[in-house]
């Protein structure tokens, strides 16, 4: 164990309501890079700077995240707001977390709508598209070295993406099948199926924390069954409410309200991060309800690489983009149509982890014990990896062959110099383990240099 003597002799003081807002405000604007770099950036100021949290608690709250469909930063600064304010530090540390990535995507989408054709803009999307797919490779390696523990798992990844690729297997059932046989294969053979490491270990001991391994847990934070009865008919109400009005104003069959049934069930199935549930919205939002293209999922990919909060953000775009494309409101208000379907994909994906968190939280808090992955779990861990392969696979094809049909895949012209942005990225992420944002701005240069020398 990695341990050092404690920095500081006595705990901080209880931290102000107002004072955590800030804290929480601040981090929605600089959390850059994916979960990973958004947990480490919480560790770094919540447990060894400020000392909210101690270590211990923050890996215990972060595994039971890990556990959760959603997204594992998000639903950890939730839980963490919850812990130190009650209901309403959840909530307003959830929001923060992701409200100015939000408004940040809704500008960056009106934009691409509006002036995506100029050829400045059409330039730097030109260039960035064969980073995204680089970067989705990439995802699935860091996925698959940390999951794919044996030939079980990698035989699972296998099967995931040929019944994905070959056969247009939804990936509901994808995730069913894989957490059935993780469920089978953990009774069966239990060492094909445990989980490693991973979050487990506890590390440096920075000093006493207002919320210390041995801290009481707090009386809001205890589970009783009339706190967990009315969270959950509070939950369930404000997404039937929600549900029932964009029913009762636009019809069951109404965009908008396709968009809340949909994002609902997206939300209930990010088991392994934002890159795992981008296959099933890539299939709703591009073939079956037609509200954007798949150029368009790669270049909204792109702009929730660029900016702070959750890659699940991406959902933002897809329903400003389907907004506007439907022109839900006519033709002289696409872009109030582009921000009611941003709001509808947003609020429809982040409601289950609020939900998550203030119900589940006290369940977690009753036993400090460590909380592991499951077998299922480590089913879908491994299927998820063959799935965004696949996903990559997919932006590639429609990177390097942009005329390409289901039909006839390979027609029109070869992208060549996609295909060298492509690898050269490959190369940064993979052998130079360059940033992800450095990355996609080289190759946006590249591109729209490209694109201005041909012009």
């Amino acid at each position: 164990m990695d341990t050092a003597e404690p920095l500081h002799t006595a705990a901080p003081a209880p931290v102000a309501f107002a004072a955590a807002l800030r804290y929480w405000l601040k981090l929605g604007f600089v959390s850059f890079g994916g979960p990973a770099g958004q947990i480490a950036m919480m560790h770094q100021e919540l447990v060894e700077k400020r000392r909210w949290i101690s270590e211990r608690r923050f890996l215990h709250a972060l595994n039971y995240c890990m556990l959760l469909p959603g997204p594992e930063a998000t639903q950890l600064a939730i839980y963490i707001g919850w812990m130190m304010h009650r209901v309403r530090g959840g909530i307003a540390a959830g929001v923060l977390f992701f409200l100015p990535s939000f408004f940040l995507l809704v500008v960056l989408s009106d934009i691409y709508m509006s002036y995506g054709s100029v050829p400045l803009v059409a330039g730097v999307l030109y260039g960035i598209k064969p980073a995204v797919t680089a970067i989705v490779l990439f995802a699935a390696w860091r996925i698959g070295s940390r999951a794919l523990r044996n030939a079980a798992l990698w035989s699972l990844a296998a099967a995931a993406f040929v019944a994905i690729f070959a056969f247009n297997v939804p990936f509901p059932a994808i995730v069913l099948a894989a957490g059935i046989i993780g469920y089978v294969g953990g009774q069966a053979a239990p060492d094909k199926f445990k989980t490693g490491g991973g979050h487990g270990a506890v590390g440096r001991h920075y000093g006493p924390a207002i919320i210390d391994d041995a801290t009481p847990t707090p009386e809001h934070a205890r589970f009783t069954r009339g706190r967990f009865a009315a969270l959950v008919a509070i939950g369930l109400a404000l997404w039937l409410l929600a549900l029932g009005f964009l029913a009762a104003a636009y019809g069951w069959h109404g965009e908008l309200t396709q968009m809340g049934w949909f994002f609902t069930k997206a939300a209930m199935l990010t088991f392994g991060g934002a890159y795992a549930v981008l296959p099933y919205v890539y299939q709703g939002g591009v073939e079956t309800y037609g509200w954007l293209t798949g150029l368009q999922m790669i270049d909204g990919l792109a702009l929730g690489e660029t900016t702070p909060g959750p890659l699940i953000m991406v959902v933002t775009f897809v329903g400003f983009v389907g907004g506007w494309t439907k022109q839900l409101f006519g033709g002289d208000a696409l872009f109030l149509a582009g921000l009611a379907g941003a709001a509808v994909a947003t609020f429809f994906t982040f409601l289950p982890s609020f939900l998550f968190i203030l119900v589940g939280g006290p369940l977690v808090e009753a036993t400090h014990g460590d909380i592991k992955f499951t077998a299922p779990l480590t089913g879908i861990t491994a299927a998820v990896v063959g799935v965004v392969i696949n996903l990559a696979v997919f932006f590639a094809w429609h990177v390097l062959w942009p005329q390409g049909t289901t039909a006839t895949p390979f027609a029109g012209h070869f992208e060549a110099f996609s295909a060298l942005l492509a690898v050269g990225a490959a190369l940064a992420l993979f052998r130079y383990k360059a940033g992800i944002i450095p990355t996609i701005g080289a190759c946006a240069v590249a591109g729209a240099t490209f694109k201005l020398l041909l012009a």
